[in-house]
């Protein structure tokens, strides 16, 4: 009888372990869920280099995601709000964009998407971590690699979308008139990493502004002079396209080693400065060049009306032609929000106004008065 109850006292014991144990558990896991809830306002761990906060769409936009990355900086954060707009008002696709940002651009961020029409969008703000770059551009902060780090952001895309087969990158200087699930649908062949427009298709050639060297071939881009670009046998007069919009096959990209291998000519370079001078700022364009000759697909010429931003962009294009393209891109010295760019007007109408005041385009009547 004595054994019975010393037997029964033990399992109570057990018992009761056993109960303490679980509670921790269940405890912790609750600890873990709510540092890992996007709804909470947590910022989420997001490989070592970055961190960011998922906000659900309230609409009823359904179906597969088309993924978008872009970038904002806080001088051209008007520009990223009217691309967003421009992109989520044509589509009823399930757009989610990851805004590529730097810390001190994020409360101005938030703030604009949740004051205005988009804050209903599916997006992700993702923190870039200057030090991906380190040892791979110009130490010399006053460097266009140093003051610009969020235009390498694009070479990274497998850390933004570690899961997803496609992405599309779009620079902040353009807006979409088209659906946007159309440029998504891009056909890209075996063994093609990313789609680009080539700068020699019939329509932006007539963009490529003369007297400023070979600006749509690899000749502009790369010093040919150079023995490591001697020995990759690239010839001069390649075309060359345009980094400001593609698409990419993330598993393709990640099978290549695509960032690897831009990694590797972005170091090369600030040892034996490959980039052709002709282009003074180019830094993005020559190491992409490299790594995709003949290897890459093409976009719809259609979805990458470009140049608008340089000289004369106003007399080259008709209004007609510029307003049925599907995406604008403002590339070049002069932008939509700023004074001398042509075509502003199909630019305003997806502006959103800055609700802090701080970003606002010029235009030519405020200069009157």
């Amino acid at each position: 009888m004595t054994l019975r109850k010393v037997n029964l006292v033990i399992l109570v014991l057990l018992a009761v372990a056993f109960l303490i144990i679980v509670q921790r558990n269940l405890l912790s896991l609750s600890d873990i869920l709510h540092k890992e809830n996007p709804d909470a306002g947590v910022v989420l761990p997001f490989e070592a280099e970055l961190s960011q906060n998922l906000h659900p769409d309230s609409g009823p936009r359904s179906g597969d995601e088309i993924l978008v990355l872009i970038t904002a900086t806080e001088d051209r954060l008007g520009a990223t709000m009217t691309a967003i707009n421009s992109i989520y008002s044509n589509t009823k696709a399930n757009v989610v964009f990851t805004i590529v940002t730097l810390n001190h651009t994020v409360q101005h961020l938030n703030a604009w998407l949740g004051e205005s029409k988009l804050k209903s969008i599916k997006h992700r703000i993702v923190i870039f971590d200057p030090e991906l770059l380190k040892g791979k551009i110009s130490q010399d902060s006053n460097s266009v690699e140093a003051s610009k780090p969020l235009a390498f952001a694009r070479f990274y895309l497998p850390l933004y979308f570690p899961e997803a087969e496609k992405a599309i990158y779009l620079d902040d200087d353009v807006i979409v008139q088209g659906d946007i699930q159309e440029l998504f649908e891009t056909n890209l062949k075996p063994g093609q990493a990313a789609a680009f427009s080539d700068d020699c298709d019939s329509t932006s050639a007539k963009g490529i502004i003369r007297g400023a060297g070979n600006q749509n071939n690899y000749m502009g881009f790369l010093d040919f002079r150079k023995e490591s670009i001697k020995k990759l046998g690239l010839r001069a007069n390649t075309c060359s396209f345009n980094p400001g919009v593609f698409i990419a096959n993330l598993t393709e990209w990640k099978n290549q080693n695509i960032t690897g291998q831009l990694q590797h000519w972005m170091e090369l370079n600030t040892h034996e400065d490959l980039y052709s001078k002709t282009l003074g700022d180019s830094v993005i364009t020559p190491p992409l060049l490299i790594v995709f000759y003949k290897r890459h697909g093409a976009i719809d010429p259609m979805w990458h009306i470009r140049h608008l931003g340089t000289t004369g962009a106003g007399n080259r294009y008709s209004f007609q032609f510029v307003k049925a393209a599907k995406l604008l891109h403002w590339n070049g010295h002069y932008k939509p929000w700023g004074r001398g760019a042509a075509f502003t007007d199909l630019w305003d109408l997806w502006y959103i106004q800055d609700p802090s005041g701080k970003f606002h385009p010029i235009r030519r009547h405020e200069d009157k008065e």
